[in-house]
């Protein structure tokens, strides 16, 4: 037979808080950040091939 009851709480040393709901800006910037930075990685590996390539 186990000791545990079945409504323990969950153990840790760390509570996680109920996850905030976003604004609309926070969305809208969120989606400009990440295009964003899939632009920069694509430019990025564009100028990486063209430098090995002209070599």
């Amino acid at each position: 037979m186990s000791n545990r009851s079945p409504r323990r709480a969950p153990q840790g040393a760390t509570r996680r808080a109920a996850p905030m709901a976003l604004s609309r800006f926070d969305r809208w910037l969120n989606r400009l950040v990440s295009v964003s930075v899939s632009v920069a990685l694509v430019v990025g590996a564009v100028a990486l091939l063209l430098t090995l390539l002209v070599r």
